[in-house]
């Protein structure tokens, strides 16, 4: 079986959600991504959070045109934060059918962190929801060996890693990691090309990871050997802002060349 293929909010910033489920259905995804919190609960929340109503049409327009919602961001996790400020977001995920929260640690106190996180885990089991962290390599957790060390030291049923290919990457990790952990570790993964690292400043990578990916097969990422580590039936979260491309190309054409770009990388990586 082909693997699902899911638009996340990043590739497509300038739609709202409604439009994100119609462009996903049209470029032939499977499931979309879920913006609900920009990173921290205290921030202000999404439209999809406040609005009864806009939840429930976008339940119906997913249903209509037979795409499922797959994951949500972002939980982020910082030195003053409480895991149960996290509850509107996980009762809302569990409300759109959500599986996964990605997860992004910024404390560099690892007891703090460790103890918040588990605290999370707890809260999202509740509402069927796993929580995945997301290393970025500007974080407190910024590599695979580190989210490893947080999820070996919780050891919950609902926790795992999510893998996206450019912070593999630039984190200095690669595709044989994954195979070196168990896979019931990863239930998600995102995908994206980027060009060959030039500038490892935090500036630089923040620039690249949010305004500069590119298709894959039009960088330099080892995208073949990353699907190969993955457990076959791991979805695919399309992650690719492309800042400039966006500014003249429609968003349902860049989308569908990304599925097209996606299912050639995964057809090559079968030989």
């Amino acid at each position: 079986m082909a693997r699902p293929l899911s638009l996340s909010y990043y590739t497509v910033p300038e739609l709202s959600f409604l439009q994100m489920i119609d462009v996903a259905a049209d470029a032939g995804c499977d499931c979309v991504g879920v913006r609900l919190l920009d990173g921290a609960p205290t921030e202000p929340p999404t439209a999809l959070m406040r609005d009864v109503a806009l939840r429930k049409e976008a339940l119906a327009r997913m249903r209509d045109r037979g795409v499922r919602a797959l994951d949500a961001s972002a939980a982020r996790l910082r030195p003053d934060t409480r895991a149960d400020a996290f509850a509107p977001m996980l009762k809302v995920c569990e409300e759109l059918g959500v599986q996964h929260v990605a997860c992004s640690i910024d404390d560099p106190d690892l007891a703090r962190s460790t103890e918040t996180l588990n605290a999370l885990c707890t809260l999202a089991r509740r509402h069927d929801v796993r929580v995945e962290i997301e290393f970025v390599p500007w974080m407190a957790v910024g590599s695979m060996t580190d989210a490893a060390t947080m999820v070996r030291a919780i050891d919950a049923p609902n926790l795992g890693i999510l893998v996206d290919a450019l912070h593999l990457d630039r984190s200095g990790g690669c595709p044989e990691d994954i195979t070196e952990l168990p896979a019931t570790w990863f239930r998600l993964a995102q995908i994206c090309d980027a060009p060959a690292c030039t500038d490892l400043s935090k500036a630089d990578q923040i620039r690249v990871a949010t305004q500069a990916r590119c298709l894959p097969g039009d960088g330099e990422l080892p995208l073949a050997e990353l699907i190969r580590a993955l457990p076959q039936n791991v979805p695919l979260c399309l992650e690719i802002p492309m800042r400039e491309l966006a500014q003249r190309v429609p968003a349902l054409e860049r989308v569908t060349a990304a599925v097209a770009a996606t299912r050639r990388l995964l057809a090559g990586s079968l030989q």
